[in-house]
């Protein structure tokens, strides 16, 4: 069963997932997230991970992202809007290269992270 989450505890997570990715510190990031959190995005497959865009577990995260990150020296996070469920958020934000992108985050009973899916616009 899943613990339901005050808005406010869900929006400072949201905020401090924006702000652990402009400081660009990877550990900062992953403390948000549970050891056994699932990311989906469609740039994992071109970095060479898993095909299905899907990585497992926080170490596989990690080596994700420490590929991931040098690839985007500016990266910057605007964020313009965050969207709150009982057991969920969604970051809307603009990156570095005025792209528009959603970030659903499914959160655990501990407030951790547990599922994330980088969302971005249909074209």
């Amino acid at each position: 069963m899943s613990q339901h989450h005050q808005p406010s505890t869900l929006a400072a997570l949201g905020r401090a997932w924006v702000e652990a990715w402009n400081a660009r510190d990877l550990e900062r990031v992953l403390t948000l997230y549970d050891e056994a959190a699932v990311m989906t995005s469609d740039r994992i497959p071109m970095l060479g991970f898993d095909p299905s865009g899907t990585v497992l577990g926080k170490d596989a995260l990690r080596a994700y992202w420490r590929k991931a990150l040098p690839l985007v020296p500016n990266l910057h996070f605007s964020l313009i809007d965050l969207f709150v469920s009982p057991d969920s958020l969604v970051v809307f934000y603009q990156n570095e290269r005025g792209k528009k992108i959603c970030e659903y985050l499914r959160v655990n009973e501990a407030g951790l992270i547990v599922q994330g899916s980088a969302n971005h616009l249909a074209h």
